[in-house]
Protein backbone atom coordinates (compact mmCIF):
# COMPACT_ATOMS: atom_id res chain seq x y z
CA UNK A 1 0.00 0.00 0.00
CA UNK A 2 1.15 3.55 -1.13
CA UNK A 3 -0.09 5.49 1.79
CA UNK A 4 0.37 5.20 6.04
CA UNK A 5 -2.48 6.00 7.06
CA UNK A 6 -6.09 4.46 7.08
CA UNK A 7 -8.35 4.70 3.84
CA UNK A 8 -11.29 5.94 6.14
CA UNK A 9 -9.19 8.56 7.57
CA UNK A 10 -8.10 9.64 3.95
CA UNK A 11 -11.65 9.84 2.77
CA UNK A 12 -13.27 11.76 6.26
CA UNK A 13 -15.68 9.38 7.40
CA UNK A 14 -14.02 8.04 10.99
CA UNK A 15 -14.02 4.97 11.47
CA UNK A 16 -17.18 2.52 11.52
CA UNK A 17 -18.75 6.18 9.97
CA UNK A 18 -21.54 5.84 7.61
CA UNK A 19 -20.67 5.91 4.05
CA UNK A 20 -23.34 9.99 2.52
CA UNK A 21 -26.56 8.27 1.12
CA UNK A 22 -26.18 6.65 -1.97
CA UNK A 23 -29.41 7.75 -4.19
CA UNK A 24 -30.35 4.66 -6.20
CA UNK A 25 -33.31 6.27 -7.29
CA UNK A 26 -31.81 9.09 -9.67
CA UNK A 27 -28.93 9.14 -12.47
CA UNK A 28 -25.88 9.95 -11.70
CA UNK A 29 -23.17 11.28 -14.62
CA UNK A 30 -20.04 9.53 -12.94
CA UNK A 31 -22.28 6.48 -13.50
CA UNK A 32 -23.68 7.43 -16.57
CA UNK A 33 -20.22 7.94 -17.79
CA UNK A 34 -19.15 4.75 -16.26
CA UNK A 35 -21.67 2.51 -18.16
CA UNK A 36 -20.53 4.20 -21.52
CA UNK A 37 -16.85 3.18 -20.65
CA UNK A 38 -18.01 -0.46 -19.87
CA UNK A 39 -18.12 -0.47 -16.52
CA UNK A 40 -20.35 -2.33 -13.98
CA UNK A 41 -20.92 0.41 -11.07
CA UNK A 42 -24.12 1.99 -12.47
CA UNK A 43 -27.65 1.22 -11.56
CA UNK A 44 -31.07 0.87 -14.15
CA UNK A 45 -31.59 3.86 -13.72
CA UNK A 46 -28.11 5.12 -14.86
CA UNK A 47 -28.79 2.64 -17.71
CA UNK A 48 -32.23 3.98 -18.72
CA UNK A 49 -30.94 7.86 -18.76
CA UNK A 50 -27.85 6.58 -20.54
CA UNK A 51 -30.00 4.81 -23.54
CA UNK A 52 -32.48 7.89 -23.38
CA UNK A 53 -28.71 9.88 -24.20
CA UNK A 54 -27.30 7.66 -26.70
CA UNK A 55 -30.42 7.90 -28.73
CA UNK A 56 -29.62 11.50 -29.62
CA UNK A 57 -25.54 11.25 -29.19
CA UNK A 58 -24.79 8.22 -30.45
CA UNK A 59 -20.96 9.21 -30.54
CA UNK A 60 -21.21 9.79 -26.85
CA UNK A 61 -19.20 6.95 -25.76
CA UNK A 62 -16.68 6.98 -28.29
CA UNK A 63 -16.12 10.72 -26.80
CA UNK A 64 -15.95 9.82 -23.45
CA UNK A 65 -13.29 6.73 -24.56
CA UNK A 66 -11.46 9.67 -26.25
CA UNK A 67 -11.40 11.91 -23.16
CA UNK A 68 -10.03 8.68 -21.13
CA UNK A 69 -7.15 8.17 -23.17
CA UNK A 70 -6.59 11.71 -23.58
CA UNK A 71 -6.27 11.75 -19.22
CA UNK A 72 -3.44 9.22 -19.78
CA UNK A 73 -1.05 11.26 -21.94
CA UNK A 74 -1.92 14.21 -20.41
CA UNK A 75 -0.77 12.95 -16.95
CA UNK A 76 1.95 11.07 -18.65
CA UNK A 77 3.51 14.20 -20.20
CA UNK A 78 3.14 15.81 -17.45
CA UNK A 79 5.22 12.97 -15.52
CA UNK A 80 7.65 12.53 -17.99
CA UNK A 81 7.90 15.82 -19.68
CA UNK A 82 7.52 18.12 -17.67
CA UNK A 83 8.50 16.05 -14.36
CA UNK A 84 5.35 16.70 -12.23
CA UNK A 85 5.77 14.34 -8.74
CA UNK A 86 2.59 16.25 -7.50
CA UNK A 87 -1.06 15.71 -8.84
CA UNK A 88 -4.18 16.86 -7.73
CA UNK A 89 -7.06 15.18 -9.44
CA UNK A 90 -10.61 16.66 -9.17
CA UNK A 91 -13.80 15.30 -10.02
CA UNK A 92 -12.24 12.04 -10.08
CA UNK A 93 -15.25 9.46 -10.91
CA UNK A 94 -14.84 5.47 -10.75
CA UNK A 95 -11.96 3.73 -10.67
CA UNK A 96 -11.15 2.90 -14.16
CA UNK A 97 -7.56 1.75 -14.92
CA UNK A 98 -5.60 2.77 -15.53
CA UNK A 99 -6.31 5.83 -12.71
CA UNK A 100 -4.04 8.77 -12.51
CA UNK A 101 -1.71 7.51 -9.98
CA UNK A 102 -0.73 4.36 -11.71
CA UNK A 103 -0.07 6.42 -14.94
CA UNK A 104 2.11 9.14 -12.89
CA UNK A 105 3.65 6.03 -10.55
CA UNK A 106 4.58 4.31 -13.89
CA UNK A 107 6.98 7.19 -14.74
CA UNK A 108 7.89 8.43 -10.94
CA UNK A 109 7.13 5.78 -8.57
CA UNK A 110 7.59 8.58 -5.94
CA UNK A 111 4.78 10.68 -7.11
CA UNK A 112 1.96 11.26 -4.90
CA UNK A 113 -1.56 12.30 -5.65
CA UNK A 114 -5.04 13.31 -4.14
CA UNK A 115 -7.97 12.28 -5.15
CA UNK A 116 -11.08 14.58 -4.76
CA UNK A 117 -14.92 13.82 -5.58
CA UNK A 118 -18.16 14.16 -3.48
CA UNK A 119 -20.06 10.88 -5.10
CA UNK A 120 -20.33 8.42 -2.35
CA UNK A 121 -20.32 5.44 -5.25
CA UNK A 122 -16.65 6.64 -5.09
CA UNK A 123 -16.14 7.03 -1.59
CA UNK A 124 -16.67 3.40 -1.29
CA UNK A 125 -14.40 2.65 -3.73
CA UNK A 126 -11.51 4.93 -2.01
CA UNK A 127 -10.28 1.92 -0.99
CA UNK A 128 -9.55 0.58 -4.21
CA UNK A 129 -7.95 4.01 -5.58
CA UNK A 130 -5.31 4.17 -2.39
CA UNK A 131 -3.29 1.57 -3.68
CA UNK A 132 -0.08 2.60 -5.57
CA UNK A 133 3.68 2.52 -5.25
CA UNK A 134 5.60 1.34 -1.76
CA UNK A 135 7.12 4.48 -3.03
CA UNK A 136 4.38 7.02 -3.52
CA UNK A 137 1.62 8.22 -1.35
CA UNK A 138 -2.11 8.53 -2.53
CA UNK A 139 -4.86 9.15 -0.26
CA UNK A 140 -8.69 10.56 -1.06
CA UNK A 141 -11.09 13.69 0.02
CA UNK A 142 -14.80 13.70 -0.24
CA UNK A 143 -14.74 17.53 -0.80
CA UNK A 144 -17.43 19.17 -3.41
CA UNK A 145 -15.13 20.49 -5.88
CA UNK A 146 -17.14 24.34 -5.76
CA UNK A 147 -15.20 24.23 -1.82
CA UNK A 148 -11.33 24.51 -3.19
CA UNK A 149 -9.82 26.54 -0.28
CA UNK A 150 -11.44 23.50 2.10
CA UNK A 151 -9.68 21.26 -0.41
CA UNK A 152 -6.30 23.05 -0.54
CA UNK A 153 -5.71 23.37 3.49
CA UNK A 154 -7.21 19.85 4.27
CA UNK A 155 -4.77 17.59 6.41
CA UNK A 156 -5.14 14.72 4.00
CA UNK A 157 -4.00 17.05 1.27
CA UNK A 158 -0.88 18.70 3.25
CA UNK A 159 0.04 15.32 3.98
CA UNK A 160 0.50 14.20 0.94
CA UNK A 161 1.27 17.56 -1.53
CA UNK A 162 4.29 20.20 -1.12
CA UNK A 163 2.35 23.08 -2.41
CA UNK A 164 6.23 24.89 -2.61
CA UNK A 165 6.74 22.93 -5.27
CA UNK A 166 4.72 22.23 -8.45
CA UNK A 167 1.86 20.42 -8.36
CA UNK A 168 -0.27 18.88 -11.83
CA UNK A 169 -4.08 20.36 -11.05
CA UNK A 170 -6.66 17.62 -13.17
CA UNK A 171 -10.30 18.57 -13.85
CA UNK A 172 -10.61 15.82 -16.28
CA UNK A 173 -14.54 16.23 -17.87
CA UNK A 174 -16.16 17.98 -14.84
CA UNK A 175 -16.32 21.48 -15.75
CA UNK A 176 -19.06 21.13 -18.33
CA UNK A 177 -21.21 20.55 -14.55
CA UNK A 178 -20.01 23.78 -13.55
CA UNK A 179 -22.43 25.71 -15.88
CA UNK A 180 -21.75 29.21 -13.97
CA UNK A 181 -18.94 30.50 -16.45
CA UNK A 182 -18.01 32.98 -12.92
CA UNK A 183 -18.05 29.65 -10.55
CA UNK A 184 -15.84 28.06 -13.17
CA UNK A 185 -12.93 30.74 -13.52
CA UNK A 186 -13.20 30.88 -9.82
CA UNK A 187 -12.81 27.45 -9.10
CA UNK A 188 -9.38 27.33 -10.98
CA UNK A 189 -8.29 30.58 -9.77
CA UNK A 190 -8.67 29.26 -6.52
CA UNK A 191 -7.18 25.92 -7.12
CA UNK A 192 -3.70 27.92 -8.68
CA UNK A 193 -3.21 30.75 -6.48
CA UNK A 194 -1.70 28.79 -3.72
CA UNK A 195 0.17 26.59 -6.26
CA UNK A 196 4.23 27.28 -6.89
CA UNK A 197 5.34 28.44 -10.03
CA UNK A 198 5.53 25.92 -12.32
CA UNK A 199 2.61 23.98 -11.15
CA UNK A 200 -0.24 22.93 -14.05
CA UNK A 201 -3.74 22.65 -14.89
CA UNK A 202 -4.59 20.21 -17.33
CA UNK A 203 -8.55 19.83 -18.15
CA UNK A 204 -11.38 18.76 -20.85
CA UNK A 205 -14.83 19.77 -20.91
CA UNK A 206 -17.87 19.16 -23.13
CA UNK A 207 -17.95 21.68 -26.40
CA UNK A 208 -20.61 21.58 -28.93
CA UNK A 209 -17.82 22.61 -31.73
CA UNK A 210 -17.82 19.79 -33.80
CA UNK A 211 -21.08 18.44 -33.06
CA UNK A 212 -23.71 21.13 -32.66
CA UNK A 213 -26.71 18.51 -33.22
CA UNK A 214 -25.85 15.82 -31.18
CA UNK A 215 -24.39 17.66 -28.84
CA UNK A 216 -27.29 20.09 -27.87
CA UNK A 217 -30.10 17.49 -28.68
CA UNK A 218 -28.03 15.33 -25.82
CA UNK A 219 -27.44 17.86 -23.24
CA UNK A 220 -31.25 18.72 -23.34
CA UNK A 221 -31.94 14.76 -22.27
CA UNK A 222 -28.59 15.47 -19.38
CA UNK A 223 -31.22 18.44 -18.03
CA UNK A 224 -34.37 16.81 -18.26
CA UNK A 225 -32.72 13.93 -16.22
CA UNK A 226 -31.32 16.45 -13.78
CA UNK A 227 -27.96 16.67 -14.55
CA UNK A 228 -27.80 20.39 -16.51
CA UNK A 229 -24.35 20.59 -18.80
CA UNK A 230 -22.58 23.52 -20.21
CA UNK A 231 -20.93 23.24 -23.83
CA UNK A 232 -17.60 25.69 -24.73
CA UNK A 233 -16.12 26.54 -27.42
CA UNK A 234 -12.36 26.85 -27.66
CA UNK A 235 -12.01 30.45 -27.15
CA UNK A 236 -14.09 29.52 -23.69
CA UNK A 237 -11.65 26.99 -22.71
CA UNK A 238 -8.87 29.01 -23.16
CA UNK A 239 -10.23 32.29 -21.49
CA UNK A 240 -10.66 29.52 -18.14
CA UNK A 241 -7.45 29.07 -18.56
CA UNK A 242 -5.66 32.74 -19.23
CA UNK A 243 -7.79 34.34 -16.52
CA UNK A 244 -6.36 32.50 -13.96
CA UNK A 245 -2.92 33.92 -15.56
CA UNK A 246 -1.87 30.57 -17.03
CA UNK A 247 0.34 29.68 -19.99
CA UNK A 248 -1.15 27.28 -22.10
CA UNK A 249 1.29 24.84 -23.58
CA UNK A 250 1.67 23.57 -27.08
CA UNK A 251 -0.59 22.09 -28.73
CA UNK A 252 -2.82 24.47 -27.08
CA UNK A 253 -7.06 23.77 -26.91
CA UNK A 254 -7.86 20.96 -29.15
CA UNK A 255 -10.37 18.01 -29.12
CA UNK A 256 -8.86 15.70 -27.01
CA UNK A 257 -8.32 12.96 -29.77
CA UNK A 258 -5.99 15.95 -31.69
CA UNK A 259 -4.04 16.51 -28.51
CA UNK A 260 -0.69 15.06 -28.88
CA UNK A 261 -2.85 11.84 -31.03
CA UNK A 262 -1.68 8.45 -30.23
CA UNK A 263 -2.45 5.56 -32.74
CA UNK A 264 -5.59 5.01 -31.14
CA UNK A 265 -6.68 8.65 -31.12
CA UNK A 266 -5.36 9.45 -34.53
CA UNK A 267 -7.71 7.93 -37.09
CA UNK A 268 -10.74 9.24 -35.06
CA UNK A 269 -13.48 11.68 -37.15
CA UNK A 270 -13.44 15.15 -35.66
CA UNK A 271 -17.61 15.05 -35.14
CA UNK A 272 -16.76 11.62 -32.88
CA UNK A 273 -15.51 13.30 -30.35
CA UNK A 274 -16.76 16.15 -28.28
CA UNK A 275 -14.77 17.00 -25.86
CA UNK A 276 -11.65 20.17 -25.59
CA UNK A 277 -8.41 19.55 -24.05
CA UNK A 278 -5.74 21.42 -22.85
CA UNK A 279 -2.91 22.16 -20.11
CA UNK A 280 -1.17 24.97 -19.05
CA UNK A 281 1.38 26.28 -16.61
CA UNK A 282 1.90 28.59 -14.19
CA UNK A 283 4.32 31.26 -14.91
Amino acid sequence: MAQDWDWTQAADIPEGGSVPLLRTDVPHSARIYDFFLGGKDNFPVDREAAADIAEVWPSLPLSMRANRQFMRRAVHRLAADHGVRQFLDLGTGLPTEPNAHQVAQAVHPDARVVYVDNDPLVLVHARALLTGTPQGRITYIDADLHDTRSILASPQLRRVLDLTRPVAVSLFAILQFVTDEDAARTIIRDLVTPLAPGSYVALSTVTADSNPREVTEGLAVYAARGIPERARTRDEVAALLTSAGLEIIEPGVQLVHRWHPDEESVGLPDECVQMHGAIARKP
